[in-house]
Order: C-alpha cells, then structure tokens, then sequence
C-alpha cells in the first residue's frame, strides 16, 4: 500500500499540521473540508499510523504524526526542487558546468565565481580544470568544457568567441640566493641569459613550437605551476610566477622579484578572457558565471 502514497496526500498532510484544522487545511488548498479528511484518512490507512487525534474540537498530531510530519516536509521540498530543476533544464539550463581555467587565473577572483555558482545553481554538477597556455583552448575546441578562462595570447582559435574579463599580474622571480638576485637592476637581457630559466608549458597541440616569455636559451619545461614555484624557491632558476602564488613568498623573503631591462616594473600583466566556441555559447549558468568574474572586473557587484 506504501506504493500508492501520492504527493497531494503528502501536502493536505502538511496543510492540516499547520493549520491544525482541517477546515482550515482545506481553504489553503482550496478544497472541501470532507475531502481533507478523506484524504488524510486514507493516507492513515496506507501508513498504517494514526497521524492524528480527533478526538478533541481541533484534530491534533499523534505522536506518530509528529514523527513523520518532518519527513514529509523532506519529501515535498525534495519534489519542489525536482521539478524547478526540471524546469530548469527545459528552458536550456546546463545538466553540467565545465569549465577549464588557466593555472595564472587569481585563485580569490576563482573561489567568488564557484562559491557564488554554488549558491545560484546548487542543483547544477561543476567541473574544473585547471591547465595552462593552449591546454585550456584544446579543452573548449574539443568539446570537453564549454567554457575556458584564459591568458588572451595568440592561441585563441578564429572559431572562439573571447570576452576580456582583467589582467592578471606576473612576477619575475629568483631566490635571494641566485645569482640574479645580486644583480642591480634593472638586469639586462645578456644577464638573464646566461641563466637556467623555468618555464611553464603544456600538453597541447597549440601550443607546440611556441614561446612565451623565454629570455634564455637555457630552459627547464615544467607542466606544473607548482614545481616551477618550488624549483625557482629552491635557487635552481628564475622565472615568472602569478602574483596570487608569489605574494607569501615575496612577503616572507623567500622570494625576490627581478627588474629586467626593458620590463614593466612591479611585474607583467597579461590579460585573462572567458573562452567559448561561437557555435556553443554558455546556456544560462555559463553565462552566470562569466557574468561573476566580469562583475568583480568592473567593480559593480554581483550578478543575480
């Protein structure tokens, strides 16, 4: 008989426990009151449990009906859920987020957007990756996330659809005990290159052949943010590092940062874009979170 348990009998259950009266269940639902107490009487013949005492002027909740009555709040807001969801997913919502994001993005701009995602789409899977230079575009061109967040270097591909969201700042970096370190700045180029640089690379096709940011002819290729930081904490060469990574560093000495001839001072900014394949855009929590990121550049909120 539990098989037969319907949602209705599950609401004129909780209209009435509220109430505490059944007439007064039945405006709220806009039904007789007879029908309320058909309804709750059969649902007590289903449970098998007398949900409540009649025997006063107001019917009131057995100690059995108090048992269940929360449970039954469960049920019914668990089924509201189910069917805004579906909805939801009706009207274009994504069953799932993906989206890759390059190693450089500033991890407190990353933590807003997903947190902020979490509360909006609380229903809605998120799946992040996190690659670097052209693993992020390989990413959205093969379909895999169908939205990127990446450093705007020339490997976006024609058939994207880029929108600027704000610079990221990159740090020229060595240990106070490297050589460079002891240099005055600013370093000039010949200087530079006659040291081990750390570069950061990628797995990628589109990225092959191509250097960004290589002032050396020595270089040690790493795939990894974080063994490029520890390598260049530990003096084994010098490198650019996120300024979100380095700042503790920085702060604690254990790092220093370089002036290079003809460099920026303070660091290099490289502008950071939300990526998507103009033939895929973001359906609605994409579009959400590209508007988050945008909103934190523009310094005017939050979107809704």
């Amino acid at each position: 008989m539990l098989d037969g348990l319907t949602f209705d009998q599950l609401r004129t259950f909780i209209a009435a426990a509220d109430e505490r009266s059944f007439s007064a269940a039945g405006r709220r639902l806009g039904r007789a009151q007879s029908v309320i107490s058909q309804t709750l009487a059969n649902l007590e013949g289903q449970l098998g449990v007398k949900l409540f005492d009649r025997s006063g002027r107001y019917p009131t909740l057995t100690e059995q009906g108090r048992a269940l009555l929360d449970l039954a709040r469960a049920i019914t807001g668990d089924v509201d859920l189910f069917k805004a969801h579906a909805k939801s997913l009706a009207e274009g919502l994504e069953p799932q987020l993906n989206v890759v994001v390059d190693v450089m993005f500033p991890i407190a701009a990353l933590t807003d957007a997903v947190t902020g995602f979490h509360a909006k789409f609380p229903e809605t899977p998120l799946r992040l990756e996190v690659e670097a230079l052209g693993a992020v575009a390989q990413s959205v061109l093969d379909g895999s996330c169908e939205l990127g967040i990446m450093a705007a270097v020339p490997l976006i591909p024609a058939e994207f659809t880029s929108e600027h969201l704000f610079p990221a700042k990159l740090i020229m970096t060595a240990a106070p005990t490297h050589p460079l370190a002891q240099v005055p700045p600013p370093i000039p180029q010949a200087e530079l290159a006659k040291h081990l640089q750390m570069v950061l690379s990628d797995r990628s096709t589109l990225s092959r052949g191509r250097d960004y940011g290589v002032m050396s002819p020595r270089t040690w290729r790493v795939t990894d943010l974080g063994a490029k930081h520890a390598f260049i904490r530990a003096g084994l060469g010098w490198g650019s590092l996120p300024e979100h990574i380095a700042r503790a560093d920085l702060t604690s000495g254990a790092l220093v940062p370089l002036t290079l001839e003809n460099g920026t001072p303070g660091g290099l900014s490289v502008a950071m874009s939300a990526v998507y394949r103009s033939d895929a855009p973001p359906g609605p929590a994409g579009r959400w979170f590209i508007d988050r990121l945008l909103a934190q550049a523009n310094g005017k909120g939050k979107p809704r």
